[in-house]
């Protein structure tokens, strides 16, 4: 491997052999070395988080040593440091935990003459991948990003990727322009402990510091930064000071003692038309792990540690990852963009897993909605455990051939599973705190009923909401069935697994109980769920009795193995009684729309023709359950509880997919896109949703927990929809053809073209896929999206990427990767 030589002067070369100090011992020449000046104005502003619309994420690859990170792994020593990447700058940088974000934004600030530009919001930005292999796929979440000034005065190129081998983010930087009065500056705004308020910072000679308690952030380069200066943001920061007049002429060394929202920048020394210098930000638990990660980095050097971290030559990293998926290469042909998103969506999933608590995947690098959403105290945002879009995840990963990752995965979640040792106040998220708070209910000494999965937890099983969903219940059965039917578990591993965690679930989703944790109090009868797949509702879901019905039948098939005969028969009973009332439960006869008879999302008691009210949600007013349409019913196809055909699905689908429904309550839409032929379809949760941006101002979705009612909130169209509906369009056209053989070229053809290459196009410029794109109703001024873009609501989402991978393999195989056909057998005895 080729190691890189930084260039520097003679008198940065001789300073640079003080083995005591490292690479980067080199004062600004900007205030007398015994000066200290503190910068004035804390707390500054109020700090919030980021842009959510990710356009890249990245950490290395690490590999396992007994299903643990470890660096007596052949990768040697673990990176824990996570970036994104926004609006042509780097975003949310997490070190430690995955959640715990220490970085709230790093970009160039560019002074010239008459103006003061920052590179977020006064460049256009292109992004690309920098490993890519012959068919233009991209091979490793290292990323080049080209921000140009709209006015053609200068140009940024950024490389941005992490060290293997070090707590640290690399970023070249590469500033071109002719006007040599034109002056680029790094600026830093920290966040660490995953705050942005209760910061300080500091210089010492061309680095900057910040720390919160023992953990420090350390910014360095392989050439001396100029004029280092810290303060308070919108106070006393040098972006402030540039802003005012430009000229940077009050120049800070620390913020003091007192805490709060604090940035630190320096001017870059340029050489010329064009500069380029390698930025290093180092993490530690302490200044010295801080230096010694940046000072270990600047000393491989950027083609090495950028070699590392691809997998270039004898060092392992991403593109070993993706050579040892063992089903992705036959998997390509069945998509339109020649496996480029497939590779991507196959190192996201991979990335977005804690690596302190290995298996423990989460549903996005992002905080929703992120910069308004107050950073002033901890928040995990969707950088946490939800063992539904975990099981998503997993079951994309096996699909794609990881069986290490998917094993790994399926064993973490006894972590979260409620046991009688799980505490009744073990959560210390402000949300879960208000909740108890506002319910007004006291600690109690056990959590009530046992082997439910919790609701969302940090990757370390701190518990931060305690709602019970009986799909995340169902799904780890379904997980560790299908990982011993795919022989990643042995017979002795899935004998063990069913007695210490799957047979409690099983028992859970037929018997229920009272559970006493947290604010909830709640007596769940099964297969009544307390909230549906969407965390609003309770009541008899389609989509949650899916997965409960698959989970005890695939439940039952453990217990026979086992020789748990009692156990057998008790699930595959409950099992068949569950799907026997399905339909007089939760299909109406009596409805809003069409021949009125279709399935509801869902309905709070066992009578879906009493045009019972919902809850109100999200700031929308409670409806008639008649009114609220959802696609979940195809999940009972999915998993196989019913066929394709069942005239109750296809009946449902016409009112689900009518154009003429009020805006408010359609779920419908399609989209076009310049130069590509064809409408590819899209769908929101269900009628009536409100967790979006708002149709009558375009303002975000609130942070706040209560919305204001009626203030106009409206979730979008979800791309998993558009995997999903070509999930259901595969099993139907399997079912109608000529013995329920394989598709047609065709049939094929169309689900390609039509639902894989429209979960493609809703993917970014970076290829990350999000939540929600823009169904084009309402207003738009605060955002401007195109139709089909993707908002600023989570971007990658996991499950995205996951429904994407799995609806390719799906293909690939021309049978349903997620459907059990134990089930389907199971339910005709």
């Amino acid at each position: 491997m080729k190691t890189r030589v930084f260039r520097r002067s003679l008198l940065s070369l001789l300073i640079g052999l003080s083995l005591s100090q490292g690479p980067l011992a080199i004062a600004a020449p900007t205030t007398p070395a015994d000066a200290t000046r503190v910068a004035p104005g804390a707390p500054g502003d109020a700090p919030f988080w980021s842009y959510s619309g990710k356009t890249g994420i990245g950490t290395s690859y690490e590999q396992y040593q007994d299903g643990h990170y470890s660096a007596s792994a052949a990768t040697g020593p673990v990176s824990k440091v996570w970036f994104s990447l926004a609006n042509g700058i780097v975003t949310e940088t997490m070190f430690g935990l995955i959640h715990e974000a220490q970085l709230r934004a790093l970009q160039l600030v560019v002074k010239g003459p008459g103006f003061t530009d920052l590179e977020a919001k006064d460049t256009t930005s292109e992004i690309s991948y920098l490993s890519t292999d012959s068919e233009g796929r991209p091979t490793s979440l290292a990323y080049r990003i080209v921000n140009r000034d709209k006015d053609g005065r200068y140009e940024i190129e950024k490389h941005v990727f992490t060290d293997p081998d070090a707590n640290t983010l690399v970023m070249r930087v590469i500033f071109r322009s002719q006007d040599p009065a034109i002056q680029p500056y790094v600026y830093i705004d920290p966040a660490l402990g995953n705050s942005g308020s209760a910061d300080t910072a500091f210089t010492e000679g061309a680095a900057l510091y910040a720390q919160e308690k023992e953990t420090t952030l350390v910014v360095k380069a392989s050439e001396a930064l100029q004029s280092p200066t810290v303060g308070f943001v919108g106070v006393s920061d040098g972006l402030e000071d540039l802003q005012k007049d430009g000229r940077l002429d009050q120049l800070y060394t620390t913020t003091g003692t007192e805490p709060g929202n604090v940035a630190m920048l320096a001017q870059i020394p340029t050489t010329g038309e064009t500069t380029t210098i390698d930025l290093v930000v180092g993490f530690g638990h302490s200044r010295q792990e801080a230096d010694q990660a940046a000072d270990a980095t600047l000393a491989r050097g950027y083609a090495q540690v950028l070699a590392h971290y691809n997998g270039e030559g004898e060092a392992i990293g991403w593109q070993d990852y993706l050579a040892s998926l063992s089903n992705l290469p036959a998997m390509r042909s069945q998509t339109t963009d020649q496996g480029k998103l497939l590779n991507v969506s196959a190192l996201v999933l991979k990335a977005q897993e804690d690596k302190s608590n290995a298996g423990a995947l989460i549903a996005s690098l992002s905080n929703p909605w992120g910069e308004t959403v107050p950073a002033e105290s901890g928040t995990t945002g969707y950088k946490a455990v939800w063992p539904r879009d975990f099981y998503q995840c997993a079951m994309a990963l096996l699909a794609l051939g990881d069986k290490q990752t998917s094993k790994v995965a399926f064993e973490y979640l006894k972590k979260v599973q409620v046991t009688q040792d799980t505490p009744r106040m073990q959560a210390d998220a402000s949300a879960y705190i208000h909740e108890q708070k506002q319910d007004g209910k006291t600690g109690n000494d056990t959590p009530g009923a046992t082997g439910w999965f919790l609701q969302k937890t940090h990757v370390d099983g701190v518990i931060e909401w305690v709602g019970v969903q009986l799909d995340q219940t169902a799904m780890p059965i379904m997980l560790g069935y299908k990982l011993w039917k795919a022989g990643v578990l042995s017979d002795a591993e899935i004998t063990q697994w069913y007695r210490d965690m799957l047979k409690p679930a099983a028992e859970f989703l037929t018997q229920g109980g009272q559970v006493k944790i947290g604010w909830n109090d709640w007596t769940v009868k099964p297969p009544q769920t307390q909230q549906d797949r969407w965390e609003e509702q309770w009541g008899y879901s389609p989509s949650t009795t899916a997965a409960v019905i698959a989970g005890l039948v695939t439940a039952s098939e453990l217990a026979k193995h086992v020789n748990d005969a009692s156990s057998a028969q008790t699930f595959l009973d409950t099992a068949k009684r569950y799907s026997a009332q399905v339909e007089q439960q939760m299909f109406t006869k009596s409805g809003e729309f069409g021949d009125k008879q279709y399935y509801l999302r869902i309905t709070q008691n066992d009578n879906p023709n009493d045009k019972a009210p919902l809850l109100d949600n999200n700031s929308r007013p409670g409806l008639p359950e008649t009114h609220v349409l959802d696609a979940g019913f195809l999940e009972l196809v999915r998993y196989g509880v019913r066929p394709a055909t069942d005239e109750h699905i296809v009946g449902s689908l016409e009112e689900l997919d009518s154009p003429s429904l009020p805006e408010n309550l359609k779920v419908k839409y399609t989209f076009t896109y310049p130069g590509v032929p064809g409408e590819f379809p899209g769908w929101r949760r269900y009628g009536n949703d409100g967790y979006g941006e708002s149709e009558s101002s375009g303002i975000n979705f609130p942070a706040t927990e209560e919305p204001v009612m009626n203030s106009g909130l409206r979730g979008r169209v979800w791309p998993i929809f558009t995997g999903e509906r070509g999930h259901y369009e595969l099993a139907l056209a399997k079912a109608q053809s000529s013995g329920g053989q394989g598709l047609n070229a065709e049939q094929a053809a169309k689900i390609r073209d039509t639902y894989v290459k429209g979960m493609e196009l809703f993917a970014n410029e970076g290829l990350m896929l999000p939540e929600q794109v823009w169904d084009g109703v309402g207003h738009n001024e605060r955002h401007g999206y195109t139709k089909g873009e993707g908002t600023d609501s989570a971007t990658p989402l996991a499950w995205s990427h996951a429904e994407y991978v799995k609806l390719v393999r799906s293909l690939s195989d021309q049978k349903v990767w997620d459907n059990y056909p134990v089930v389907s057998d199971a339910l005709k005895r």
